[in-house]
C-alpha cells in the first residue's frame, strides 16, 4: 500500500488526505495539539517512528520567526524519499502586476522566511508546489460575505492569483510522479479581489460590500494587498500533466454555491461589465 507522511495535517493538506486515502493510500501525520487521530508535532518519538516507514513525505508547515520547524526539527529523517512541500508564491514578492513563473528570482518580498525555506526544500530534492490565494468549501468569499466579514479595497489596478483547494490536491497527486523542482499551482485568471467578492455577492443574491480605504485595514490586511502580481502555470501544466478544474474564480464559486444553494449552479456567468475579465 502506498503511504504518505503529512506534516501540518489542516485545512489543504487534510483535503488531500482525503483524495489519497480514497485511492487507497495510508495516510498519517501531524497536528499541534495531535487532533483527530492525527500525531502532535512535538511527539518526537510518535513522528520519527511513523516517518521512518513512509515512502512520500509532504510538509504544509509554514516557517515561524526561527525558521522552517520540519526542517529543524525532522529533516535529518527527510532524505531518500519522495518529497513535497506546500509554498506560497509570496516569495517571488511585488511584480506591479506582472506575470511571473518558476524562473523570476524569490526572496524579495515580505515573506522572506517562506522564500528561505522554500530555497531549502529545494536543495533537499522537494516538489515545491507554490500556492496563492486558496479558496474553498468554508473558506472563500460566499463564506465571507454570509458572515458579513466581506470587504472591497480601494485599490484600482491590484491583481492577484488564487487556486481552489481541489485543485491543489490534484496538482500535489500529479506531482507524485514528477522530478523534483518548483511548480505553480495558480487558476487561469488572476483578478482583483474586489471582482471576486463582486460576482460572490451576485450569486447569492446579496449587494457587493461597500469599498473600504486601505489604511482602515489590519496592518497584516494592508501587506496582504502591498503586492501585485499574475502568477503563471504553464510549468505545472506542461510537467505534470494538471489542468485546474476550476479554471477561474467564477467556475469555482459557482460550485462552491451549487453545494448549497443547487439552484444556483445555472446562475449566469457575470457579464464583461459587472466583472473585470
Amino acid at each position: 500500500m502506498a503511504n504518505i507522511f503529512i506534516f501540518g495535517l489542516g485545512y489543504t493538506a487534510g483535503r488531500l488526505a482525503e483524495r489519497l486515502r480514497s485511492a487507497g493510500w495510508a495516510v498519517a501525520g501531524t497536528s499541534r495539539d495531535g487532533r483527530g487521530g492525527t500525531i502532535a508535532f512535538d511527539d518526537a518519538e510518535r513522528v520519527l517512528g511513523t516517518l521512518a516507514t513512509a515512502a512520500h513525505v509532504l510538509s504544509s508547515v509554514p516557517p515561524d520567526e526561527t525558521g522552517d520547524p520540519v526542517l529543524a526539527r525532522y529533516g535529518a529523517g527527510l532524505p531518500g524519499r519522495w518529497l513535497g512541500y506546500l509554498s506560497s508564491t509570496g516569495v517571488y514578492g511585488d511584480t506591479g502586476g506582472a506575470w511571473v513563473d518558476e524562473s523570476a528570482p524569490v526572496g524579495g518580498g515580505r515573506r522572506r522566511a517562506r522564500a528561505e525555506a522554500d530555497a531549502a526544500w529545494l536543495a533537499l530534492g522537494a516538489r515545491v508546489f507554490r500556492l496563492p490565494g486558496i479558496y474553498g468549501p468554508g473558506r472563500s468569499p460566499l463564506d465571507r460575505l454570509a458572515a458579513g466579514a466581506a470587504h472591497r479595497v480601494d485599490m484600482p489596478g491590484q491583481v492577484f492569483s488564487r487556486v481552489h483547494v481541489d485543485d491543489i490536491a490534484s496538482g500535489v497527486i500529479a506531482g507524485l510522479e514528477a522530478p523534483a523542482g518548483a511548480y505553480n499551482l495558480a487558476d487561469d485568471l488572476p483578478a482583483s479581489q474586489n471582482d471576486v467578492v463582486a460576482y460572490a455577492a451576485r450569486l447569492l443574491a446579496m449587494a457587493s460590500p461597500p469599498v473600504v480605504a486601505l489604511d482602515s485595514l489590519s496592518p497584516a490586511a494592508r501587506g496582504f494587498y502591498a503586492e501585485n502580481r499574475r502568477v503563471a502555470n504553464g510549468k505545472a501544466k506542461r510537467v505534470l500533466g494538471w489542468a485546474p478544474r476550476y479554471p477561474d474564480y467564477r467556475a469555482g464559486l459557482r460550485a462552491l454555491s451549487a453545494m448549497t444553494n443547487p439552484t444556483s449552479v445555472n446562475s449566469p456567468p457575470a457579464t464583461a461589465s459587472q466583472v473585470q475579465r
